[in-house]
């Protein structure tokens, strides 16, 4: 089993790495290969509702979106990281995930139906929760489990050093990773003893405009 671990900081071995990095060394002592996506800092385009992904499975930016949706589906779990960046996830994460997810989406691959996922979030101060918020609001929109901590998942600190300082929110992503780690082998368990995926109707889609 591997668990994909997005860092959406600029900083490629930042604040937001430093607690990503507490998540995959947990997992890789429970038994599951992690792997850490770097998003960058090349410019990322929001989406521009084209819609070109409907039929060509694919963002028409070429970029690190694309990079990603090539290997999503190999993986079992997800962790997005995000530096907060005023009381708001980075704008580089919110371009990458609306892109990413809604091209799966429109595509129709799936590449994360009923795979567990979680948001990481570093800050040196404030904003952390709001940032939460709007990151988990992507996995329950794509069918995917939200993997719980002891508490909502973040550090604090303004360098590297300072979230190693932060014995809390190191202990919270140990935690997060055990039961990310519990979560993908109960579900490989329950495959193997032949529990089904839910029964799935056509989606409706209703506007308010009558």
């Amino acid at each position: 089993m591997k668990v994909l671990l997005v860092n959406g900081s600029p900083h490629e071995k930042g604040c937001t790495y430093t607690a990503l990095s507490e998540v995959a060394e947990t997992l890789n002592h429970e038994g599951i290969d992690t792997e850490i996506f770097q998003i960058g800092t090349k410019p990322l385009a929001g989406c521009i509702a084209c819609k070109s992904c409907v039929n060509t499975g694919h963002c028409v930016f070429d970029d690190k979106v694309n990079e990603f949706l090539k290997i999503a589906g190999d993986f079992d779990g997800y962790i997005f990281g995000s530096p907060v960046h005023f009381a708001a996830a980075s704008g580089a994460s919110t371009s990458f995930m609306d892109r990413l997810f809604y091209a799966d989406l429109c595509s129709g691959k799936e590449s994360f139906y009923l795979k567990p996922a979680a948001a990481v979030i570093s800050a040196r101060r404030a904003g952390t929760t709001a940032t939460f918020d709007q990151l988990n609001k992507y996995f329950t929109l794509m069918q995917m489990p939200i993997v719980s901590s002891q508490y909502w998942n973040m550090v604090h600190g303004q360098t590297p050093e300072d979230v190693k300082n932060d014995i809390e929110g190191l202990q919270i992503m140990r935690t997060l990773g055990r039961n990310m780690a519990f979560f993908l082998k109960c579900k490989e368990a329950g495959i193997k003893a032949g529990i089904a995926f839910p029964e799935r109707e056509k989606t409706t889609f209703t506007n308010f405009i009558r």
